[in-house]
């Protein structure tokens, strides 16, 4: 699935069984809200921190439903996410097309 087919995947089911979009701002809180359920779980996998009884582990399925809401976003807004993340691969190559690789810190 391409990232336009995901909008448009999103925007199909958000009108069959979602009735609407909610608000740009209540969507930018469901975002911040899925972000931190992610953060908790690379915390407890990749950190210092250990899972709790019973804590759910599915990292995909956290970062799905980040995307789901990004998705949401771009979508009510008019936000081709395709075509920016396109400029913003140009842009980053662009500006830090040596950076990194003459940062002593990346090399091993």
């Amino acid at each position: 699935m391409t990232i336009r087919e995901a909008q448009e995947a999103v925007d199909n089911w958000i009108r069959e069984y979602g009735v609407r979009y909610f608000s740009e701002l209540t969507n930018m809180a469901c975002l911040t809200e899925e972000v931190g359920e992610l953060a908790r779980i690379i915390a407890r996998k990749y950190g210092d921190q250990s899972f709790k009884p019973g804590e759910k582990q599915n990292l995909g399925e956290e970062m799905a439903d980040v995307l789901w809401v990004l998705l949401c976003l771009a979508n009510q807004t008019g936000v081709d996410l395709t075509e920016e993340l396109r400029k913003s691969i140009e842009k980053k190559t662009f500006r830090d097309k040596t950076r990194h690789l003459e940062n002593p810190k990346l090399k091993a």
